[in-house]
């Protein structure tokens, strides 16, 4: 999928210094590589502009209302939510929320934070959740990145413990193809379809 270079601008300017620091510059593809190199010229300018920049300027602000990580991007109307968890107002987003949006990032993938209050029937207090958004055209990538970054590790450390348990002919017959009959057909499903378009098209890879 195409990187959309003007959404990468808008999050690259909607983020704190520190934020933007802390994105690997190498683990971009080029495109978001060079929508970060020009942020990061753009900040450098405007530094020198100002005789005496404030520090406390530079100090990322965490909000006490349901609100979004940094300027709000002019794709949150089409946004989709990739991931979430339960948070509270005036406190940051637990690490694994953070670890998604950098592994989007690093993907070149514009994504937004955002606190918001769930709707729910019981007394107060409101519970919160924060919600990794990016832009509905980056739904399906972001899930499977999400996927493969953060869930994938939960699932082989289960199917770890599952065969650590098993008896020497049960492991023998828990084949992964069998086990996972259902992954591996799809796998082969969408290669399949994939491979089919792009010789319909008589395209050149």
């Amino acid at each position: 999928m195409p990187v959309d270079v003007k959404y990468l601008r808008e999050h690259y300017a909607s983020l704190s210094d520190q934020a933007l620091s802390a994105i690997g510059r190498a683990d971009l593809v080029k495109e978001a590589q060079q929508c970060y190199d020009d942020e990061v010229a753009r900040r450098k300018r405007s530094r020198l502009s100002v005789a005496e920049p404030d520090p406390v300027d530079e100090e990322p602000e965490v909000d006490t209302e349901p609100s979004g990580d940094g300027e709000t991007p002019g794709w949150l109307e089409e946004a989709t939510e990739v991931y979430s968890r339960s948070g509270q107002p005036g406190s940051p987003p637990a690490d694994d929320v953070t670890d998604a949006r950098d592994f989007l990032e690093a993907e070149g993938i514009p994504c937004y934070l955002e606190l918001v209050e769930e709707e729910q029937n019981s007394a107060p207090p409101p519970a919160h959740r924060w919600r990794v958004l990016v832009p509905g055209n980056f739904n399906l990538r972001a899930t499977s990145i999400l996927e493969r970054d953060i869930l994938n590790s939960d699932v082989e450390s289960g199917w770890r413990t599952l065969l650590e348990t098993l008896p020497d002919d049960e492991l023998l017959e828990m084949k992964p193809e069998v086990a996972f009959c259902g992954l591996f057909d799809k796998v082969e499903r969408v290669t399949r379809a994939y491979e089919e378009e792009i010789a319909r098209r008589k395209l050149r890879r």
